[in-house]
């Protein structure tokens, strides 16, 4: 139990990340427009601001097939990576086509840990839990949000306040978001046992749920599973027809 609830969390990293990036763009974007002369470019700074919204769009149009294919964990720790590239490349962006481009990739980011968390979630917290542990997105968002506000204020207050510093300081919690998505992040039981991976699948609900029986719920995730065959196949046979 207690190993489904840390696992959520960390997760749910990715969606305080989504929180921070979207409320520090709101702050920054006052000197990039300064430093950048775009008072008479509106569609620039709009594009700016819009640029990580339009990543997270286009990722998440295949994100879930691609999920179901390598798993769900290689596409949360895509998810940390692109967020870390796009805080580094925003902290250097000698202009605005590299900060539009590090935007972009900050979107994938956002798009791949919006989709994907709660699915992760769901499949590995137990049933009693697993309404609560789905609101941690929503409510590490939110917080994401007021840690970044309270940044970008303090850092407002300078002499010279920098955009690209607050912007790039994303790379920090992002790196902290990869170190824990490599090493503590298990892959989804129920995905595992969608690729026949029974004894790996067993050994992390062993993990998750801190007990070494887990015939239980191993046999629920097994008939599940084969639900899910049967529907699928009766789908290709009968409605594509």
């Amino acid at each position: 139990m207690n190993g489904a609830v840390l696992v959520a969390i960390v997760a749910t990293v990715g969606n305080l990340l989504q929180g921070w990036d979207n409320a520090t763009i709101a702050g920054a974007v006052l000197y990039i427009k300064k430093e950048f002369k775009l008072e008479t470019a509106p569609t620039i700074e709009g594009l700016i601001v819009a640029m990580s919204l339009i990543g997270a769009t286009a990722i998440t149009t295949f994100s879930g097939p691609v999920s179901d294919s390598v798993g769900r964990r290689p596409m949360l720790i895509a998810s940390s990576l692109f967020y870390f590239t796009s805080g580094l490349v925003m902290l250097w962006a000698p202009n605005v086509y590299i900060l539009l481009l590090a935007r972009l990739l900050d979107g994938f980011g956002i798009g791949l840990a919006v989709t994907l968390v709660p699915v992760y979630i769901s499949e590995t917290a137990p049933p009693e839990i697993r309404g609560s542990l789905n609101t941690l997105p929503q409510f590490m968002g939110s917080g994401g949000m007021f840690f970044s506000y309270c940044m970008v204020f303090s850092m407002s207050l300078l002499d010279s306040p920098s955009w690209r510093l607050m912007l790039g300081v994303l790379s920090i919690p992002s790196l902290i978001y990869i170190a824990l998505s490599l090493f503590f992040l298990p892959e989804s039981p129920r995905w595992l046992v969608s690729k026949g991976r029974l004894a790996e699948a067993s050994r992390v609900l062993q993990k998750l749920r801190g007990r070494e029986d887990v015939s239980g719920m191993f046999s629920i995730l097994l008939h599940l599973e084969s639900a899910v065959f049967f529907l699928n196949s009766f789908h290709r046979r009968y409605l594509h027809d």
